[in-house]
């Protein structure tokens, strides 16, 4: 029993600083308001446009290179959605797959929790921390990949802007910065240049680049250039005037990240210290504890104190995140 009980402590301490990852998030720039922003955009424009979606021929091709089977699987709305979150994140694993892996990891959690301590609620904490582990993984290299895509932007606005001047056409600029540059905006812009190449009008092709990335900053960008194709203009000092832009908008984030560093770092005690505690009165008193675990009220008490920190943690962020 006291296997178990530890066991259960550390699972559950677990989760908790896992939500504590995803769900305590102070970067700017990629959250579900500007995600959601964004999709809303896309689908005014391809209202305008006449089209049902920003089709990418990249992905069409990519998707008449699977089996029938995994192509129906990959074309399911949920899929598709988890695809783009793969693909935000810097990895070429496909959505059916990683869904498959987590299943497994989850289902051999399962069994071996079950096996070894015969408790069927602890087997079935372990199946959801054993399942949610892999999508927490991509969610946190998305963050960190779009993250990084921000601060790599205003160098690539500024290669655009010098090869304009040059003389360079508008595809070049594209496939300057995809040599240049390093990744992960060095992939996204490739991924854009060959999009073109492939036959996919200009338009198109950024408006899919815009999907993969979901960030203002590049929506200032694709805005800046889609206007200048319409209506005319010098796109160099365009490029200038937002690489300004986005640089300052880039230097006020931080400086509100480091004003927030308090809050956030309070949000981390007040997340912690309930299982820290835990633990050391664990190890300090080892009677103390084991009447709350083994008696009903005791665990529902925990129960509720474990909803209770979670509910803790989505406020907490609600404070603290940074929308600019």
């Amino acid at each position: 029993m006291n296997g178990g009980v530890v066991l259960f402590l550390a699972l559950l301490g677990g989760a908790v600083f896992l939500l504590s990852q995803v769900l305590i998030v102070p970067a700017f720039g990629s959250d579900a308001r500007t995600r959601k922003l964004l999709r809303r955009k896309l689908r005014e424009i391809d209202a305008f446009d006449g089209q049902s979606q920003v089709a990418s021929l990249l992905r069409q091709k990519y998707l008449r290179d699977l089996s029938p089977l995994a192509r129906r699987l990959e074309d399911t709305p949920l899929m598709e959605a988890l695809g783009r979150v793969i693909e935000q994140s810097g990895r070429s694993t496909m959505a059916h797959r990683l869904v498959a892996l987590a299943a497994l990891i989850a289902v051999a959690a399962f069994a071996a929790v079950l096996i070894v301590f015969g408790n069927p609620a602890l087997a079935l904490l372990a199946f959801i921390a054993g399942g949610a582990a892999p999508f927490v993984v991509i969610f946190r290299e998305r963050r960190a990949r779009l993250e990084k895509f921000e601060e790599q932007l205003p160098d690539a606005v500024d290669v655009m802007k010098r090869a304009l001047r040059a003389g360079h056409p508008f595809n070049a600029c594209l496939k300057l910065v995809a040599d240049d540059m390093d990744a992960p905006i060095a992939r996204e812009f490739e991924l854009t240049f060959a999009d073109v190449n492939y036959g996919n009008d200009v338009r198109r092709a950024l408006l899919g680049m815009l999907l993969r990335v979901p960030s203002t900053s590049l929506m200032a960008v694709v805005t800046a250039v889609l206007i200048q194709k319409e209506t005319g203009g010098n796109l160099a000092e365009i490029f200038e005037r937002i690489s300004q832009v986005i640089r300052s908008r880039f230097r006020f984030g931080r400086k509100v990240r480091t004003l927030s560093a308090e809050g956030r770092l309070s949000a981390w005690i007040l997340a912690l210290v309930p299982i820290i505690l835990f633990g050391v009165i664990w190890i300090t008193s080892p009677k103390y504890l084991p009447p709350l675990l083994v008696h009903p009220t005791g665990q529902k008490m925990v129960v509720f104190a474990g909803v209770m920190m979670v509910v803790g943690i989505l406020w907490m962020r609600r404070i603290i995140r940074i929308d600019l």
